[in-house]
């Protein structure tokens, strides 16, 4: 008798793992969205996540983002002509996008463009479709260098997709805003003089914040190119956790 209870209690618990196995096929998993990081050229980027396609800071023509689908958003730091080229701008497919930017750089933009335009001041947050937009200040710390970049005037961002934040930091030196942010998983950071930060600035700034994964962006100066492998250096002999991911942003570096 003791056998034959054994055997029933064996034969339901194979059931129930059939049934378990079964249902489970009929449960539809959500598929959680992927970031997709396209580099173009010095500061400029495409970023796709959940069908939507935003580009950052166009320049280099219309050719240059051939082989993207048009933009739904258009995300805007500075005015100066890296960050903010007209020609590009009026040159893509904006019928259905909404344009970011600064009041600076808004003030700059044709007629039809500032009618799709949301403006954001230093510290205002959004939120659009699939993600959140938060504007961070980005600004010149040194004496020589402040007329670049003078607080207020553009901003770096901080993009939450889902439950990844993504930090742009926009032309900036390593400012007390930078170093002060939480839980970011992936941070572009901006090194090249006499316009940005050095190599040196620019990682003291990532040991600070720690970002999960860091990438150099924006690091052509007057002089040539930052020494991006350096910063790599200085932050994982202090860091090993951070992860430094370099892209093919200059096709001629």
């Amino acid at each position: 008798m003791k056998n034959y209870l054994i055997l029933v209690l064996a034969i339901c618990l194979m059931a129930c793992k059939n049934d378990a196995k079964t249902n489970n096929k009929d449960i539809d998993v959500e598929e959680i969205p992927e970031l997709k990081i396209s580099p173009i050229e010095h500061a400029t980027m495409v970023l796709e996540y959940d069908n939507k396609t935003i580009y950052i800071d166009p320049t280099g023509g219309k050719d240059a983002f051939e082989t993207f689908k048009k933009p739904d958003y258009v995300v805007i730091t500075d005015i100066h002509s890296d960050h903010l080229h007209l020609n590009t701008l009026e040159s893509l497919d904006l019928g259905d996008a909404k344009v970011i930017a600064p009041e600076a750089v808004y003030e700059n933009l044709p007629e039809h463009i500032k009618a799709i335009t949301t403006t954001m001041i230093n510290g205002a947050k959004e939120k659009f479709e699939t993600f959140n937009i938060e504007a961070i200040p980005m600004y010149n710390l040194r004496e020589e260098a402040l007329q670049f970049h003078p607080k207020g005037r553009g901003n770096g961002y901080v993009f939450t997709f889902g439950k990844e934040r993504v930090y742009i930091s926009g032309d900036t030196e390593d400012i007390p805003e930078m170093r002060a942010l939480q839980n970011i998983d992936k941070a572009f950071i901006c090194m090249n003089l006499p316009y940005t930060m050095t190599v040196e600035s620019a990682a003291d700034a990532v040991l600070s914040f720690k970002p999960l994964e860091v990438f150099p962006y924006h690091y052509r100066g007057t002089e040539g190119y930052s020494d991006v492998e350096q910063f790599k250096s200085i932050v994982n002999s202090k860091n090993k956790d951070i992860k430094v991911t370099q892209l093919e942003w200059y096709s001629n570096n």
